[in-house]
């Protein structure tokens, strides 16, 4: 069964909760997919897991498979909202590091680019919940959704640059989110921040110890009242201005990664120093 075909038999479930209450949940879980995806006794809003833990690495296997569903999410009408979290201690590590290789990056940002393109056409509300470490990829994802919900001790950044490359999705989500001095601060420095300095900064909305029941409550307060089709409108109205903008500018910082940093002996060593387990040597070239 391809994930597709496992969404639509829970989609086909939850409209069938509007006849018979019987059952009480249901879950579009495939069992060789890296991405579950649950709906409960609420068709409203979907749980979406990354299922590979400890680390969560989103890879060449685990972004189509994100990707598919936020196309799903498109054509469901019912849909109020996502609920994105990690399986496990962790949110996410990130992108795979041996895609970021040159023989394999192009491709990698491609498929990772197409997801936040995907994310935007679904045009539903998005909600993230942090716990653990939520890392370089894992954060631009976070980012992009509309409300983050966040432990107090999570570990938040974009450690790029410490292998010598930079965030290309995070170098535009977070100017909208946090403004350009704290986004100039995590892309330089590669630092990581607590769930409650993101919080500061306003890379969170809400601190918790349980963030996914915090997340389920201001759904259950703010969303599940409303009209989807409300929302959907509401959803693409408020962003327009920025996906308008972050399409433009994610292919300008992709030629800026792929044509010009990529061809820099520090990226390439940055990469290889961590696959290697080993400091890396800077060239400053």
């Amino acid at each position: 069964m391809t994930v597709r075909e496992s969404i639509r038999t829970t989609l086909a479930f939850a409209a069938s909760l509007k006849r018979n209450r019987q059952e009480s949940s249901t879950s579009m879980n495939h069992s060789a997919s890296k991405v579950s995806c649950q709906t409960k006794d609420d068709p409203g809003i979907w749980h979406v897991d990354l299922a590979a833990p400890p680390t969560n690495i989103l890879d060449q296997d685990m972004i189509p498979q994100l990707t598919e569903i936020f196309r799903e999410a498109a054509i469901t009408a019912s849909l109020k909202a996502v609920v994105l979290s990690g399986q496990g201690e962790h949110f996410s590590y990130g992108v795979s590091i041996q895609e970021h290789r040159p023989q394999e990056v192009a491709a990698m940002l491609e498929r990772f680019h197409g997801l936040f393109l995907a994310m935007n056409a679904a045009a539903v509300p998005l909600l993230a919940v942090v716990r653990g470490r939520c890392l370089g990829g894992g954060l631009e994802l976070a980012a992009y959704c509309h409300r983050v919900f966040a432990t107090p001790d999570a570990e938040m950044g974009l450690p790029e640059i410490k292998l010598g490359v930079f965030a290309p999705a995070g170098s535009l989500i977070l100017p909208t989110r946090v403004g350009q001095r704290h986004t100039d601060d995590l892309c330089l420095s590669g630092r990581t921040v607590t769930g409650e300095q993101a919080l500061a900064m306003g890379l969170v909305d809400q601190v918790s110890p349980h963030p996914k029941t915090a997340a389920e409550e201001w759904y259950r307060e703010h969303l599940r009242p409303r009209s989807a089709a409300a929302l959907r409108h509401a959803a693409r109205a408020s962003r327009l201005r920025f996906a308008h903008d972050f399409e433009r500018q994610l292919a300008q910082v992709t030629k800026l990664y792929l044509n010009e940093l990529m061809t820099t002996r520090d990226a390439q060593e940055g990469i290889e120093a961590f696959l290697e387990k080993r400091a890396p040597v800077w060239s400053d070239s």
